[in-house]
C-alpha cells in the first residue's frame, strides 16, 4: 500500500469532523471550515457562512489593520493617557504566559502606556506560561497584580462542570479573570481593561460551544460541589453592571484595530524576552488543555481549533484543504495529563468513564442570566458601542438566535 493510499485508510477511519467534511459527510463553509453542525449556521448563495460574513462586518466596523482603524485606536490610546494621568497605572492588562497577552504588554509600554499586569492564577498554570510571565514582565518592569484560588475550592468548581455534563469545564476560569481584571482596576481607580483578543486569528465561537456566567456558575456549584464559594472571584449580575454602568470601566481590544500577525507576534517575543512557545492555542493552562484537547472533542465532538484553523483559512495561512487535514486528527494532549486530571480532582476511573459517556447537557439546563441578557439586549448595545462591554458579548450573549 503506498502513502496515499494509507492516508485515505486513515482518514476513512477516523470519526472527528474534519474527517466527516474531508469525505463529503458535512456541508461546510466554502470559505472557511465550519460546518453544518455549528450552532445558528448557514449558507449564502456562494456557500459562504453566516460567521465569515460576520468577521467581515466587524473588519469593516472597526477598519482592522487600516491606516483608519489605527488611527482610531491611537485616538483612544490618547484617551486612556488622559484619564490615567496623576495615576501610578493608566491601563489594566491580563495576562497568562500566553502569545497575544504577552504581546498585548510589550505593545502597551512601546505606545506609552503604563499597564498593570494582572494574573487569575487557577493553580493549572504550566511551567512554561508561569516562565513566560516572569520574563516579559521582568524585561519591562511591569508590577503584577495576582488572585491566587484555594486550590481545593477551584478543583471543587472544575468537578462540578464536570459532573454537570456541561461543554463548559475550563469556563468559570473566564468569568473569574474578568471579575479579577474589574476588581484590580477598580483598586487602583484605572479606567481601561486592554484585551488581547483577536477576531481575525481566534474568530468568535458559537455559543452553544462555550457560556458562562456567574449564575451559571454558581447553580452548579451548588447542585454538584462540596465546598462554598469562598475565594473564586465570581462575578453575578449586580457585580456586572457596577463595573460597567457605575464604575464606566472600559474593556478595549487593541488588536480588533490594528494590524496582527500571531506569528510574527511570537517570533519577536521569543527574540526579546526568551518567550517560549507552548504547544498551541489554549495550551498554557493544563486545566485549558484538558477542556480543548480532550474534554470537549471527545465528549460532545465539539472541536474549537475549528475557530483558529478557520481564521488561518481567511487569512491565508493555511490552505482550506491545509486546515481541513489538521483538523480531521485529533487533537494533541499529553498521555499523562488526562491521569493527572482524574487524580487531582479525585474522580474514579468508573465514574470518569461514566461521565465521559455519559449524558450532554448545555447551559440551558441550568439556571443563568441568559434570559436576562437578551431582554436588556438595547443596554447592552449602548454599553457594546462605548466598549463598556465586548462587542462579541453582545453578539453572542444577547442574541435570541445564538450565534
Amino acid at each position: 500500500m503506498n502513502a496515499k493510499d494509507s492516508s485515505q485508510t486513515n482518514l476513512q477511519q477516523l470519526d472527528t469532523t474534519g474527517a466527516k467534511i474531508l469525505r463529503g459527510e458535512l456541508k461546510s463553509c466554502s470559505r472557511c471550515i465550519y460546518d453544518e453542525t455549528i450552532p445558528a449556521i448557514h449558507f449564502d448563495e456562494e456557500g459562504v457562512c453566516n460567521y465569515c460574513r460576520m468577521i467581515e462586518q466587524l473588519e469593516e466596523e472597526y477598519k482592522t489593520g487600516t491606516p483608519e482603524g489605527e488611527q482610531t485606536f491611537f485616538e483612544i490610546v490618547e484617551k486612556i493617557k488622559k484619564a490615567g494621568k496623576n495615576k501610578k497605572y493608566d491601563c489594566v492588562i491580563g495576562v497568562s504566559g500566553g502569545t497575544d497577552s504577552s504581546y498585548m504588554v510589550h505593545k502597551a509600554v512601546e505606545w506609552g502606556l503604563r499597564p498593570l499586569a494582572v494574573h487569575y492564577d487557577n493553580t493549572w498554570n504550566t511551567a512554561i506560561a508561569t516562565e513566560n510571565i516572569r520574563k516579559v514582565l521582568g524585561k519591562l518592569n511591569i508590577d503584577l497584580y495576582t488572585h491566587v484560588v484555594d486550590n481545593k475550592e477551584a478543583d471543587d468548581i472544575f468537578r462540578s462542570f464536570f459532573r454537570a455534563n456541561v461543554p463548559d469545564l475550563d469556563c468559570p476560569t473566564d468569568i473569574a479573570l474578568a471579575e479579577v481584571l474589574y476588581r484590580a482596576a477598580n483598586k487602583y481607580g484605572v479606567k481601561y481593561i486592554l484585551e488581547g483578543h483577536s477576531f481575525k486569528t481566534e474568530g468568535v465561537s458559537p455559543l452553544s460551544n462555550s457560556y458562562i456566567d456567574g449564575q451559571y456558575v454558581k447553580t452548579v456549584q451548588k447542585l454538584y460541589g462540596s465546598h462554598k464559594i469562598k475565594t473564586f472571584p465570581n462575578m453575578d449580575f449586580n457585580a456586572f453592571m457596577k463595573w460597567t454602568i457605575f464604575k464606566r470601566i472600559r474593556k478595549i481590544r487593541p488588536l480588533w484595530y490594528i494590524k496582527y500577525s500571531k506569528e510574527e507576534a511570537r517570533a519577536m517575543l521569543e527574540k526579546e524576552y526568551g518567550w517560549e512557545y507552548y504547544g498551541g492555542h489554549h495550551l498554557e493552562n493544563r486545566m485549558t488543555a484538558i477542556h480543548h484537547s480532550f474534554y470537549n472533542p471527545r465528549k460532545f465532538q465539539v472541536d474549537q481549533r475549528n475557530n483558529s484553523l478557520s481564521a488561518a483559512v481567511r487569512l491565508g495561512i493555511k490552505t482550506r484543504q491545509e486546515a481541513l487535514e489538521e483538523y480531521a486528527k485529533y487533537p494533541t494532549i499529553e498521555p499523562e495529563l488526562v491521569d493527572y486530571f482524574k487524580k487531582r480532582l479525585n474522580i474514579p476511573e468508573e465514574e470518569f468513564n461514566a461521565i465521559m459517556n455519559g449524558d450532554k447537557k448545555s447551559y440551558k439546563d441550568y439556571k443563568t442570566y441568559k434570559k436576562r441578557f437578551e431582554k436588556l439586549r438595547p443596554l447592552f448595545y449602548i454599553l457594546a458601542q462605548s466598549s463598556l462591554v465586548p462587542k462579541s458579548f453582545y453578539i453572542k450573549y444577547c442574541s435570541k438566535s445564538e450565534i
